[in-house]
């Protein structure tokens, strides 16, 4: 007669599962209570101590890390030599383990949790089971999801065995499962005992949400993950109900507009287009900022993403349905403001909780050919103590608001960046050039364009790294742009400062950097 070893902590159909096997002749050995479980259903069970001989000790801790459990899902069917040690010792064999772990995530994603209640919940004897089977795949089935159940019973059904390509797949499917839960209790001592950010080996686990329809382009595969987090405020928990499934480019794009709206207390909407930003406004309530963002650039914001930090009211829903938008984010969306987008078919509408939550200590990663690029996110804006006017003229209060305003647009823009502000809102964004100069003549261009020299005269303008040529500051002078904020660093930073000194334009240095490639 063939045995299974079953004990579980998710117990989601393992009634109906052992019932089955026990049907098709398995004895059942379980412990805990799982053992009880399966009890009080009516299954006749061989309590784990049946078989080794010995008592479940230390709270339970010490159960399975027996050699009559080991030896009986490791031993070799097909090697004769272990068929004799397992006779010899009298161990016999196990030919199912189905064995689900403690719910260490589980736990440390409760509110509070602390670091010995997290502990407790690090299984020991389940992963070196599972590991146990997973390794002796030809001559063991292991199942660690309650999804594959029935697939087992299936073909036990209908052949009297698991085929080996089965048992390879559930194999498989355990070393994953026991990566990611290894990273998980990694990944959280790391934190626990303040090791450093950067260490010798670093692992990373993330949860598969959906498999995209494709990629950046139709050709191109892909899958959205996130990670396994209770942080507030992270794209990966927002929350659709309207629309079709996301695209890879739409999760991209929109955070890449996230990041920018979270640079904002105030009422705040950021358009973006193809990971850019393309119209910013901030106003008193989210109707006066997304006017803003809107009218700063009508045609790019066609087709794009649009986000918000506060609801969505009827009076910005009747705007917003005037034109394609691709998605539409904010922290909630009126009734009636949702019933009115509702009606375009194409519009994504989600919801996303503490929408304005800062995430200090995010990584940004790289894949490169062979391996990654990783940092710590952009998440400063400057230092209040390195700003430094640089120039006889100081900005004054009001072009000190937008120069900061304007900053926070730019720190988000592709390098070579330029972004043009006034008032609240973005006037004009040269993003992503190849060289500095084109990246301002395209933002004056754009502003000119969309809005008005008049508004563009008066306007301020912040770069994203410094001026390696006065150039700028000469197409600034022609615009009328009033004041310039950029990092400085510049070999050549004195001739951009004297042409400002020449025009009477105010110039602050940052003393800090933002390129985003």
């Amino acid at each position: 007669m063939k045995r299974a070893l079953i004990s579980v902590s998710d117990k989601n159909g393992i009634v109906e599962f052992a019932k089955k096997i026990s049907e098709l002749g398995y004895e059942i050995i379980s412990t805990g209570g799982t053992a009880k479980t399966l009890s009080d259903a009516g299954l006749d069970i061989i309590g784990i101590q049946d078989i080794t001989g010995f008592p479940e000790c230390l709270d339970g801790r010490v159960k399975t890390l027996h050699p009559k459990v080991h030896g009986g899902i490791l031993g070799m069917r097909s090697n004769p030599e272990h068929v004799k040690q397992m006779e010899e010792l009298e161990v016999d064999p196990i030919d199912m383990v189905v064995v689900n772990l403690y719910p260490f995530k589980q736990t440390i994603m409760k509110d509070g949790v602390q670091r010995a209640e997290a502990i407790e919940n690090i299984d020991i004897g389940g992963p070196t089971m599972i590991r146990s089977a997973a390794k002796n795949y030809q001559d063991v089935v292991v199942l660690v999801d309650p999804a594959d159940y029935a697939k087992v019973i299936d073909e036990l059904e209908k052949n009297g065995d698991v085929s080996i390509e089965t048992k390879l797949y559930l194999s498989a499917k355990v070393f994953a499962h026991t990566a990611h839960y290894d990273s998980l209790i990694a990944n959280y001592m790391k934190k626990e005992a303040g090791l450093e950010m950067f260490p010798e080996t670093l692992s990373f686990t993330y949860e598969k949400v959906q498999e995209m329809r494709y990629g950046e382009n139709p050709h191109q595969s892909a899958a959205f993950y996130k990670e396994v987090s209770k942080e507030p405020g992270l794209l990966a928990n927002a929350v659709q109900f309207h629309g079709k499934e996301l695209s890879f480019n739409n999760i991209n794009d929109t955070n890449g507009a996230l990041g920018l709206l979270k640079e904002f207390d105030e009422p705040a909407v950021v358009a973006c287009k193809h990971g850019n930003p393309c119209g910013v406004g901030v106003g008193k309530d989210i109707y006066d900022a997304y006017m803003k963002a809107y009218t700063s650039d009508p045609v790019s914001v066609f087709g794009g993403i649009i986000v918000a930090n506060r609801e969505i009211d009827v009076k910005t829903a009747e705007e917003i349905s005037k034109i394609f938008i691709e998605i539409v984010l904010a922290p909630s969306f009126s009734l009636e403001a949702a019933e009115i987008l509702s009606k375009k078919k194409n519009i994504r509408l989600m919801t996303l909780d503490d929408i304005e939550t800062k995430n200090k200590g995010q990584f940004d990663i790289k894949k490169v050919s062979g391996g990654i690029l990783i940092q710590q996110c952009d998440d400063e804006l400057f230092n209040e103590d390195e700003l430094k006017v640089v120039t006889k003229k100081a900005p004054t209060e009001e072009e000190m608001k937008d120069l900061v305003f304007t900053m926070k647009i730019v720190k988000h823009t592709k390098s070579n960046g330029i972004a043009i502000g006034k008032a609240g809102q973005s006037v004009g964004i040269g993003p992503g050039q190849v060289n500095r100069i084109w990246a301002c003549k395209q933002a004056i261009e754009h502003g000119t364009e969309n809005l008005g020299a008049d508004v563009v005269k008066g306007a301020v303008l912040a770069s994203d790294a410094f001026f390696p040529f006065p150039d700028c500051v000469e197409e600034c002078h022609k615009a009328g742009i009033t004041a310039i904020i950029q990092p400085g660093g510049s070999v050549r930073d004195q001739e951009s400062i004297d042409a400002c000194d020449k025009y009477g334009i105010a110039m602050i240095f940052t003393n800090m950097r933002h390129l985003k490639h």
